[in-house]
């Protein structure tokens, strides 16, 4: 720029006035007049989740309520509330109840859900896993009203399992005389706390809550303690039963010979292998879907790693029982391929659809389903099922129902790892998720 037009720029800007900004002012007070319910829109999925719940049968979680007419206490956080907050909070992908309780008082659809009543995240956290039998009930209900109009049949379902973290660090597995030591030493831990306990001079600086707090932590430490001691007899069961399908050999001697270890942070966790190759604490979240609706039909929570070992029959059974109807056809992946699951499929009159397993021996790889003189007729009949055209084709719909089920549960549900400990609160979690999916996808069915 030459001289002459610099300056006819400068003399532009000194020509004109400041600079005119609306800045924040937080501290102005104003009157506003608002309604809850104007939060949210009218087709907002909050809604219809709340439709849902209020058509639902929970006369189950009101029987532990203590509040009651004539009696003394505050009044108790209405279960209805609290089942569309973990709903639609698994809906969201929220899996923890701290953020929870966060989101209840900072988004708008959680807020409209409250509806003023203040809820924390113990108070969440508790209800979640403190109903198993409620949660349990809540979900063959909702299979019960999608089977009753027919949105659901459950004539063919797939089931696979999918591996979840727990909290317990792979440090926190110890051998049996170090659980030992550790348990003696949580023991005289506690006797110490409640000699102080006794004695008021010796705690005087800590309030009551503090007090039970750690007396508390000292006695659930030591009861987790002899919880793992008690899975060691189960551990050794199992061991025994893996020695001898290994035989006498070198593989035989060396699962014998193995150190038996359980956590003490979550005594029901096994060391099992992950979507990602690696070796990690976790549970086995079994899963069923019916393949025509993709509805979620089945949950359950074990900490078997290896699905061969007797998970397709109770699968089967629960599915029956939730549904009323019966399962003809059960879609497997390879690795719950064994012969007596087969045997006791075809008595019951199912047809079992899992891949055979490789060979071993390169001229035999492509023959694995060829009939042997020594089969029985339910080997025979898998073995033509699979081989025929038909069977291959019904047997395609096991990867698109169970992978894309599993997927949306832990990408979008909360069945992230979990923060609770032992399976029963596991699978009161699975079931949160299992239930948000069904609610999510097949709403409208549920609140008509």
């Amino acid at each position: 720029m030459d001289e002459a037009n610099a300056g006819i720029a400068q003399g532009t800007e000194e020509t004109r006035g400041a600079v005119r900004l609306r800045i924040p002012e937080r501290r102005q007070v104003a009157l506003e007049a608002r309604c809850l319910d104007d939060a949210v829109g009218a087709g907002h999925a909050v809604r219809r989740v709340m439709a849902v719940v209020e058509k639902l049968e929970v006369s189950k979680f009101y029987e532990a309520i203590k509040a009651r007419e004539g009696e003394a206490g505050r009044d108790a956080t209405d279960p209805r509330l609290l089942i569309a907050l973990w709903l639609y909070a698994c809906i969201r992908g929220i899996g923890s109840a701290r953020e929870l309780a966060r989101r209840c008082e900072e988004d708008a659809p959680f807020r409209w859900l409250c509806g003023g009543v203040t809820v924390n995240h113990r108070l969440l956290s508790d209800f979640r896993t403190g109903h198993a039998e409620a949660v349990d009930e809540l979900f063959t209900q909702v299979i019960a009203s999608l089977v009753d109009q027919e949105v659901v049949q459950v004539r063919r379902i797939s089931q696979d399992g999918t591996r979840v973290r727990v909290s317990a660090g792979a440090g926190s597995f110890r051998r049996e005389g170090r659980l030992e030591e550790l348990l003696k030493r949580a023991a005289e831990h506690v006797a110490e706390l409640r000699k102080q306990v006794e004695a008021p001079e010796q705690m005087a600086g800590l309030s009551a809550r503090q007090k039970a707090a750690s007396k508390r932590a000292a006695e659930e430490k030591e009861k987790r303690l002899q919880q793992a001691i008690a899975q060691l007899p189960e551990l050794k069961r199992k061991q025994e039963v893996a020695a001898a399908r290994k035989g006498n050999g070198k593989a035989g001697k060396k699962a014998r010979e193995k150190e038996l270890r359980a956590s003490t942070t979550d005594p029901e966790a096994r060391v099992m292998k992950m979507a990602n190759g690696g070796f990690s604490p976790g549970f086995n979240v079994q899963l069923a879907a019916d393949t025509e609706s993709r509805a979620i039909v089945g949950v359950e929570v074990s900490n078997e790693g290896a699905d061969c070992n007797g998970l397709s029959e109770p699968m089967r059974k629960q599915v029956e029982e939730r549904s009323g109807k019966k399962v003809e056809e059960h879609l497997l992946d390879g690795g719950y391929l064994r012969n007596d699951d087969i045997e006791q499929a075809h008595r019951e009159g199912t047809a079992l659809f899992v891949p055979p397993k490789g060979a071993r021996t390169p001229h035999r790889r492509g023959h694995e389903l060829d009939p042997k003189p020594r089969d029985s007729e339910a080997l025979l009949a898998w073995k033509q099922r699979m081989r025929s055209e038909e069977g291959k084709e019904i047997y395609k719909q096991r990867a698109a129902t169970s992978e894309t089920v599993n997927a949306d549960l832990r990408t979008h549900r909360g069945l992230m790892p979990f923060t609770v400990r032992g399976m029963k609160k596991a699978r009161c979690v699975a079931l949160w998720c299992a239930l948000a999916y069904n609610v999510m996808h097949f709403a409208g069915a549920l609140s008509a």
